[in-house]
């Protein structure tokens, strides 16, 4: 089969033939990729950003936005079948640890990481665990709702952590409304009664920020935070939520926070630096965010399958891998790119 592979870490990845891989466990699920999103995090893979964190050997096929077709499955397999479309959870876990028996699955004991610390799915077929299948309402095709696997399912879980601190007339602001941001604008519409403000530097995403449903649309040409507190009475918002994480949002989003605010650091990149006298005289709160559980999944999926949630995306070729990558890192992907290699 075709697969996108690392070889070398800032070197472009290359799609060349590998061994398809086989059912061998009762639980195994094999796949056929519909459609594999392209993540930054692939672009800091390739940079070799993970390398210590996933201790992964090169060459290996990255991935972790995946969804597609049931091809086979393993003999204790009963909740889906030969066919059926599916999504997958990034995470294959064991069931059998705390986190899991808590549904805490995002932080299983003993997980593995298709895409990052073994083979991913930019590639004709994906080996994955039942456990990580959810099964795709008949209205979904696997396509559209690929990216959700990984970018729909962090930015809904940052979302559904911050529904309790979002009554009506609170604020929550949005920065970013790229592949992430994007999502979860209409998270937060269909989830919270707050007056959602988004921030980003591009006029184009603030026009589709308004569509999705964004209250106010802020550009970030310097006054951001100064507009932020105009739109907050002064006060600054009660929830942040930074898709980017970079080039200096950091220190943007907790200066948009009122007194007792909390900032959630969703994109990574870069560094957040507050005097501890800060955090304690304000009393503000710095969370983290990783990819969601299988739960968030399943809830995420049911609101795609209502319509109140979908993915900007433009699709390529599994060939055409290296076209994609350049378009996400110069700026020209808007939304999310799909890389297809089944022709279904």
């Amino acid at each position: 089969m075709r697969a996108v592979r690392v070889h070398e870490y800032n070197k472009p990845p290359v799609v060349e033939d590998v061994p398809e891989p086989q059912v061998s466990g009762p639980l195994d699920v094999l796949v056929e990729v519909g459609g594999a999103g392209l993540c930054r995090t692939d672009l800091h893979i390739v940079e070799g950003q993970w390398a210590e964190k996933s201790g992964v050997a090169l060459p290996y096929t990255i991935g972790h936005e995946n969804a597609g077709w049931v091809r086979e499955v393993g003999s204790a397999v009963t909740d889906v079948r030969p066919g059926d479309a599916v999504i997958l959870h990034p995470l294959v876990t064991c069931g059998l640890c705390r986190a899991c028996r808590a549904g805490d699955d995002v932080h299983c004991e003993r997980s593995r990481f298709p895409g990052i610390d073994t083979d991913g799915g930019m590639a004709e077929l994906l080996l994955t665990n039942v456990r990580s299948v959810v099964k795709l309402d008949p209205a979904l095709r696997p396509v559209d709702v690929a990216a959700l696997a990984d970018a729909g399912l962090t930015a809904y879980h940052a979302v559904r952590k911050a529904v309790p601190l979002l009554y009506p007339g609170s604020y929550v602001v949005s920065i970013g409304v790229g592949g992430l941001g994007h999502i979860g604008v209409q998270c937060l519409a269909a989830m919270t009664p707050a007056e959602i403000i988004v921030v980003d530097r591009s006029p184009a995403a603030l026009e589709l920020a308004r569509g999705l449903g964004a209250t106010h649309t802020v550009l970030a040409d310097g006054r951001q935070v100064e507009v932020v507190a105009e739109l907050t009475g002064g006060q600054g918002a009660h929830v942040v939520l930074d898709f980017v994480g970079e080039g200096g949002t950091e220190a943007q989003g907790v200066a948009m926070l009122r007194r007792a605010g909390s900032y959630f650091v969703i994109g990574y990149g870069g560094r957040v630096d507050i005097p501890t006298i800060d955090i304690i005289s304000s009393e503000i709160n710095v969370i983290g965010n990783l990819v969601g559980s299988y739960n968030d999944l399943d809830e995420l999926m049911a609101l795609a399958a209502q319509g109140k949630v979908s993915l900007h995306t433009r699709t390529y070729p599994l060939e055409a891998v290296n076209d994609a990558i350049g378009d996400l890192e110069s700026g020209r992907l808007q939304g999310r790119g799909i890389l297809v290699p089944a022709s279904r």
